[in-house]
């Protein structure tokens, strides 16, 4: 008997703390719109305070988004996150961390487990950040993490942060 396999759910954050970053991240998710081939399903806009940040930068507006995975292998999907943020300014050699327009990061591709030089699937320091964890449990509650026995919705209840985080109007 065949079943019907759909394809991995991708979750994507998205970050930017230079420029108009509501903006930022509007087109942000109308380039993942494209590239998913539908509309992705997309967190609220949330303003977080700076982690592992120099003194004096901005904070950041943040999100999510989660779409399925289709044809797209994980280091094409990586790849066409880095081309985007490139397009729209993002300086390769800036360094972790630093200022930026756009910030797309390849959280999960379904419950994937992967490390090579170009990507850690799920992404290494995600479940220490609330930025990361209550954008994604507004759009994924009941996902499992991969190598976790715990759903985002968990992990991000749990989470243990100084990081000051509120939901943006809209």
């Amino acid at each position: 008997m065949t079943g019907d396999v759909s394809p991995p759910q991708v979750l994507i954050g998205l970050g930017s703390n230079l420029g108009e970053s509501t903006r930022v991240i509007g087109e942000a998710f109308a380039f993942l719109d494209a590239l998913a081939g539908q509309p992705v399903k997309r967190s609220s806009l949330w303003r977080t305070s700076p982690v592992d940040c120099p003194p004096g930068v901005n904070d950041y507006v943040n999100a999510a988004a989660s779409f399925p995975a289709n044809a797209l292998p994980p280091l094409a999907l990586l790849d066409a996150l880095k081309a985007c943020e490139f397009e729209r300014g993002r300086d390769p050699d800036a360094g972790r961390n630093a200022p930026r327009l756009l910030d797309l990061d390849l959280l999960l591709y379904g419950s994937l487990r992967m490390a090579t030089k170009r990507l850690i699937l799920p992404h290494p320091r995600a479940l220490g950040r609330r930025f990361v964890l209550v954008p994604a449990a507004e759009i994924a509650a009941d996902q499992v993490w991969p190598g976790t026995d715990k759903t985002i919705a968990e992990l991000s209840a749990e989470v243990e942060s100084d990081e000051v985080i509120s939901r943006l109007p809209g």
